[in-house]
């Protein structure tokens, strides 16, 4: 199983990767061609003391992606190590051709669901799974160090996989069983302009499905803007014009998924955890219960608690997910983004392999999306982003404690408030849910003026 071949690690202090890779805007420290010409150095010559072994590069994409995937090949060459460039893949797709392929590590060029100015490198292990944090920390030490190039003999060569589209079709379809076929059913699926826009569709219409593209026209600077999981909306409108069974929407490197029903209705990752578990459940399948974050619904929670599916919350980020998945020997979890991961078959979130997990009981059972969602009772939950520029610790801030505590206060037992720094973008994240929808959103809006009055953000 995959579980077994992801090895755990550590939580230790970083300079530069964060908790998704190494992310910003383009242009800006450390999102330069310079720190990253420089940084393919450092990987190479980290990935050198290993041993040898070639290095996979994909990227999703974003215009800049050309520019970085050039610097990253030179600065591993000049490390002395091999890469293979596979172009504009997924980045599960990575992961599953880092492991198939035997290459030392992949390398993923993606700021995954950010607007395409931003860009970020993130890192799989040989096994397809993040990078130990041994290994993150040595090459950040590493980065520390003048660049030096090897002998002229010694300098890495790089080829270009042409077949690595094709591979990773042929793995998603075989995560499902054999029997399941999507003939009769009409998808819409919104590929975000990204990396998945030469492979979702062939996926589902190879199982039999009559697919309608959407999102799958990159131009390099359209990737997640007004389409995809981040934006719904788009896909929504179109199933209910097209009169299709349900809507797939990935984001911008296809690890994340958003479905539609035929009514029209959003199914976020809360939706798609309890259809799988349930369904699993049914079948004798499910092994142990659910890992979700603090964002997760207190709905689903219950609702899992009613099925006899334990549940349990870790921070944000797949690393806890998997790394919690991992403890407990536990095979199911993910995030209301819509990053769920399905360790018996995949080492990340893999958007095109949950919906086909998915789309699986829905034949198996025979149901309709819409059916299937039916017994999960969500709470109204509002999400606030908040733009910030100080990096000072929120808590410590009066105001602010003051107010989450008035909040925290007045929902009591029956709802939940979370107020986090975003890991990925200058954002301070808040979420409020509760049973009274209108109070819930009122709290929240309080809580945010108040965040963005002490934080001093731009608006």
């Amino acid at each position: 199983m995959m579980k077994d071949q992801i090895k755990l690690s550590n939580s230790l202090p970083r300079k530069y990767f964060g908790t998704d890779g190494i992310r910003g805007k383009v242009g800006m420290f450390p999102i330069t061609a310079e720190f990253i010409l420089k940084l393919g150095w450092a990987v190479g010559k980290v990935l050198a003391r290993q041993g040898y072994g070639k290095v996979l590069i994909g990227k999703d994409t974003r215009i800049s992606g050309y520019m970085f995937e050039s610097v990253l090949e030179a600065g591993l060459s000049a490390a002395g190590v091999d890469t293979h460039l596979l172009g504009p893949m997924p980045t599960p797709a990575i992961a599953y051709l880092t492991r198939t392929l035997r290459a030392q590590a992949g390398i993923v060029i993606s700021a995954s669901h950010n607007p395409y100015y931003d860009n970020g490198i993130k890192f799989f292990s040989a096994q397809g799974s993040k990078l130990p944090d041994n290994i993150e920390i040595a090459i950040e030490e590493q980065l520390e160090k003048p660049m030096t190039i090897v002998d002229s003999a010694e300098l890495g060569k790089a080829v270009r996989i042409v077949d690595a589209p094709g591979r990773y079709i042929e793995f998603c379809k075989s995560t499902i069983s054999s029997d399941v076929k999507l003939s009769g059913l009409k998808i819409v699926v919104d590929c975000a302009n990204g990396a998945a826009y030469h492979i979702a569709p062939s996926v589902f219409r190879e199982l039999g499905a009559e697919v309608y593209e959407i999102g799958v026209e990159p131009n390099g600077l359209n990737i997640n803007l007004e389409c995809g999981a981040t934006y719904p909306e788009f896909l929504q409108r179109y199933v209910l014009q097209e009169k299709a069974d349900l809507g797939i929407a990935l984001d911008g490197d296809g690890d994340r998924v958003i479905m539609i029903d035929h009514q029209g209705q959003i199914l976020d990752g809360d939706e798609l955890l309890y259809i799988i578990a349930k369904h699993r459940k049914e079948l004798g399948l499910l092994q142990g219960g659910v890992v979700g974050t603090v964002m997760s619904n207190l709905g689903l929670e219950q609702t899992l608690a009613r099925l006899d599916i334990g549940f349990t919350r870790v921070s944000v980020g797949d690393r806890n997910i998997i790394t919690e998945l991992v403890n407990r020997k536990w095979l199911l979890g993910g995030e209301p983004s819509g990053h769920v991961i399905c360790l018996e078959a995949t080492t990340t979130g893999d958007g095109i392999i949950t919906a086909l997990q998915v789309l699986s009981a829905m034949q198996h059972q025979q149901k309709t999306l819409a059916k299937l969602r039916e017994g999960l009772h969500k709470y109204p939950q509002v999400l606030l982003n908040v733009k910030v520029k100080q990096t000072d610790d929120l808590i410590v801030q009066s105001a602010i404690q003051k107010t989450l505590d008035e909040v925290k206060k007045e929902l009591g037992d029956a709802g939940r408030v979370l107020l986090r720094r975003s890991g990925t973008e200058p954002l301070m994240r808040i979420m409020v849910e509760g049973r009274d929808e209108n109070r819930v959103s009122q709290l929240a809006h309080k809580l945010a003026a108040v965040v963005r009055k002490e934080m001093a953000g731009d608006e």
